[in-house]
């Protein structure tokens, strides 16, 4: 794919490029990766370089989303972005998950990458432990989207043109029929009170398949549920 000047900025000169943090963005395959993309590609002091994304290497799937590698890979393509794969087992303890991290921060770091982006809103244990451990690194943390209002946030998305699919749901959160459901107005009206816009407390996740984060919109359809 040709490289684009990111949508909401304009091209910027070789000298102030320099100065800009090469960044990775951890990418889980959901929307609130991909307004974090977004955000990111209309700030002037950071340069999205690549998406980091965590598989389970049994299942040929992103951890937590259960997401198809092909599809990210469809996601990247459309991102017009490399994607850095780290694989974990399925049956992954932190020891193991941190080893795998580490080596793959430790290349991206010998590549020129000053920082790591997440998509996070607002569970400070979840971000405490980012900054601990990029510290650890001297790679510096980036949260675009920290502490919006989840409920504004997600009307912003769909408004936007942010379109994505439910993959998962806490069945003891969220009941199991809004899997395969899309994430839009109508989706947001549904939701009981109790559950967060975002699904920032786990109670689903998505695969974000348009927006304008995208070249073009990827095209998939419902699967086995």
């Amino acid at each position: 794919m040709a490289s684009r000047t990111p949508v909401g900025g304009a091209a910027m000169s070789g000298a102030t490029a320099d100065r800009r943090k090469k960044a990775l963005l951890a990418w889980s395959s959901g929307k609130d990766s991909a307004w974090a993309l977004w955000t990111l590609r209309r700030r002037r002091d950071v340069d999205v370089v690549g998406l980091l994304t965590t598989f389970n290497e049994d299942a040929g799937r992103v951890a937590m989303h259960a997401v198809r590698e092909a599809l990210v890979d469809a996601q990247a393509q459309a991102a017009g972005l490399p994607l850095h794969r780290v694989w974990i087992p399925e049956q992954c303890s932190n020891e193991a998950y941190e080893r795998a991290m580490a080596a793959a921060l430790d290349e991206a770091k010998a590549n020129g990458v000053t920082a790591v982006a997440f998509g996070d809103l607002f569970l400070e244990d979840v971000r405490r432990y980012r900054e601990e451990r990029l510290a650890a690194i001297d790679i510096e943390p980036l949260f675009p989207i920290w502490h919006l209002d989840t409920a504004g946030l997600a009307r912003t998305m769909v408004r936007e043109g942010v379109r994505a699919h439910v993959t998962c749901v806490d069945s003891e959160q969220l009941d199991a029929g809004f899997v395969g459901r899309t994430f839009d107005d109508a989706f947001l009206d549904s939701l009981p009170q109790n559950v967060d816009p975002c699904g920032e407390n786990g109670e689903f996740h998505t695969f974000a398949f348009a927006g304008p984060m995208f070249a073009a919109p990827i095209a998939v359809v419902g699967g086995e549920r």
